[in-house]
C-alpha cells in the first residue's frame, strides 16, 4: 500500500514544487513507483516534468469537479516509474465550485484512495495557500513534508500551517503526521542559514530532515527545460541533495 505525502507551506517560493519534482524523480530512480499529483493552479510541477498543459485533456480539475476517474488523468513522464496527474489554470476557480459539494474536504481522498495500491509514493504538490484544495490534499495525505526556506521570515508562516494541520487532524484526518521539515535554498556560507537551521531544529528536533537542499542554479535551469535535475545534470549538488532526501525518506518509512 502506497503512502500519500502532501508538500505544503502557505508561504510561496520556498521550494515546494522543486522539491516535489526532484524528490519524485529520485524515488523513481531508486525503483519506487511514484505518482505526482499537481494540486496547484500554476501547474509548475506539470510543466517541470515535461507536460504541455495546453494539450492536457483530463487534469486534476476535471477529477475534482466533474468526478472524472483519476486513473484516466495519469500521464507518463521521462523518468521510468514516475507518473503525474497534471494541473490546469481552471483549478483557480475550483474552490468556489466545490463549496456546495457534499463532503467537499474529502473529494481528493476519494479520488486517490483506489490508486494507493499501484504506487509506493503519491506526492501532492499544494498551492501556496491554505484554501479548500490544500485542505483536500492534507485530508487525503498520510503525512506532510514542510519545505522551509533558509531565510529570516521563514519561521513566520510555520505557526499558521501547524495550526491548520492541527485543525485537520482534529476534524478531518486524525492519522495525518508531519513527515518532516525540509530546509531548502540553504547557503552554508551565510551565518543566517545556519541560524535558521538551528532555530527550526530546536523546537522540532527529530522532525527535521538531516538532508538540506542547497541553493543550486542547475535545479532552476532543469525546471525551465521541463526536466528533473537528475536528467539535466546528475552530478550537480541539487541532484545529489534530492537523491539523499529520497534515501532518507525511504529509510524513515521502511
Amino acid at each position: 500500500m502506497g503512502k500519500i505525502i502532501a508538500l505544503a507551506n502557505q508561504k510561496g517560493g520556498v521550494g515546494k514544487t522543486t522539491t516535489t519534482i526532484n524528490l519524485a524523480a529520485s524515488l523513481a530512480v531508486l525503483e519506487k513507483k511514484v505518482l505526482v499529483v499537481d494540486a496547484d493552479p500554476q501547474a509548475n510541477a506539470s510543466s517541470g516534468l515535461g507536460i504541455d498543459i495546453r494539450q492536457v485533456e483530463i487534469s486534476i480539475y476535471e477529477c475534482l469537479i466533474n468526478g472524472d476517474d483519476a486513473s484516466k488523468a495519469i500521464l507518463p513522464t521521462e523518468v521510468d516509474g514516475l507518473e503525474i496527474i497534471p494541473s490546469h489554470i481552471d483549478l483557480v476557480g475550483a474552490e468556489i465550485e466545490m463549496l456546495n459539494m457534499t463532503d467537499r474536504e474529502r473529494i481528493l481522498k476519494e479520488l486517490l484512495q483506489p490508486l494507493k495500491e499501484k504506487y509506493d509514493y503519491i506526492l501532492i504538490d499544494c498551492s501556496p495557500s491554505l484554501g479548500l484544495i490544500t485542505v483536500n490534499a492534507l485530508t487525503a495525505a498520510d503525512s506532510v513534508i514542510i519545505p522551509v526556506q533558509c531565510e529570516y521570515f521563514a519561521l513566520e508562516g510555520i505557526g499558521k500551517l501547524l495550526n491548520t494541520i492541527k485543525i485537520i487532524k482534529s476534524k478531518l484526518n486524525p492519522a495525518l503526521e508531519i513527515e518532516g521539515f525540509l530546509l531548502t535554498m540553504y547557503d552554508s556560507r551565510l551565518r543566517l542559514a545556519n541560524q535558521i537551521y538551528e532555530e527550526v531544529k530546536r523546537p522540532f528536533q527529530n522532525l527535521v530532515f538531516d538532508t538540506v537542499i542547497q541553493r543550486n542554479v542547475k535545479v532552476s535551469e532543469a525546471s525551465s527545460y521541463g526536466k528533473p535535475v537528475l536528467l539535466y545534470d546528475a552530478e550537480s549538488k541539487g541532484s545529489l541533495n534530492h537523491m539523499q532526501l529520497a534515501k532518507e525518506l525511504i529509510s524513515k518509512n521502511s
